[in-house]
């Protein structure tokens, strides 16, 4: 080997270099295989929570959560329950919430519902549009006496909508907070939840209702499949400066 080519082969990093170069690799490659076997735990978790939901959809109605079983009330062993609720609508103390749906944009109805045993249930009657919002144009809604409503049981959803939030002083709502519209339309005594009711509540003109979307986002595996596919790509990276290394310091020996 002349001076030249003496010159243009780089000088292997030392002992402690590499030591640390190695040992900082086989930590990022632990941190990246542990965060795809979480996403692969989310994955099951998430499969199961959709089963569930599923069953919870399609099974047979079941009384409202009464009072007394208010506290018990979550999202995790309550919400999309299918449920019914027999009561009076309260028409004048309504409430529109701006929607997004497959019908276009528009309106959520929501209306409370008095129990028998004077508590109160607010009920998303269904959709219309915005030359509907107006209870006038949409007479064969306003039910009166008793009737019983069937649907989903819904949490409320208290964070308000993406970049927009809830003015109750101008009433314009954006999501459907019960608490907050409850404040709002001042009822007392009113149940946690509210409830998406569905396509046989549906009048003429409105409200119309069984619209509620139930989708779950389930990119776990592939975020997996990404983490683990980072953490053989650090390691073949680490494997080749190793390789490299030894290299350089065999073509050094042969120098000296």
């Amino acid at each position: 080997m002349n001076a030249f080519e003496a010159d243009a082969v780089p000088a292997p990093r030392s002992p402690v270099t590499l030591g640390l170069i190695v040992v900082l690799a086989a930590l990022g490659v632990a941190a990246l295989v542990a965060l795809g076997t979480w996403q692969l735990h989310r994955r099951a978790w998430k499969l199961d929570l959709i089963q569930r939901i599923e069953n919870r959809v399609h099974a047979p109605p079941v009384a409202a959560p009464g009072r007394a079983e208010w506290p018990t009330v979550t999202a995790s062993t309550h919400e999309y329950r299918r449920v019914r609720a027999t009561g009076v609508f309260l028409h004048e103390r309504e409430t529109l919430v701006r929607a997004s749906t497959e019908l276009g944009f528009g309106f959520w109805v929501l209306t409370p519902l008095r129990t028998p045993d004077g508590t109160l249930v607010l009920v998303n009657r269904g959709f219309v549009p915005p030359e509907r919002r107006d209870p006038a144009t949409r007479a064969a809604g306003q039910i009166a006496g008793e009737t019983t409503v069937t649907g989903l049981l819904r949490m409320t959803e208290p964070s308000g909508a993406f970049l927009r939030a809830n003015d109750p002083s101008a009433d314009r709502w954006y999501a459907r907070d019960v608490a907050a519209i409850a404040a709002a339309r001042g009822l007392g005594d009113v149940a946690p939840y509210f409830i998406d009711a569905d396509a046989a509540s549906s009048v003429p003109d409105g409200p119309v209702g069984g619209l509620t979307v139930i989708a779950f986002h389930n990119n776990h595996l592939i975020y997996a499949i990404t983490w683990y596919a980072l953490a053989m790509m650090l390691a073949g990276a680490t494997a080749y400066i190793v390789r490299e290394q030894g290299r350089l310091r065999r073509v050094a020996a042969g120098q000296s």
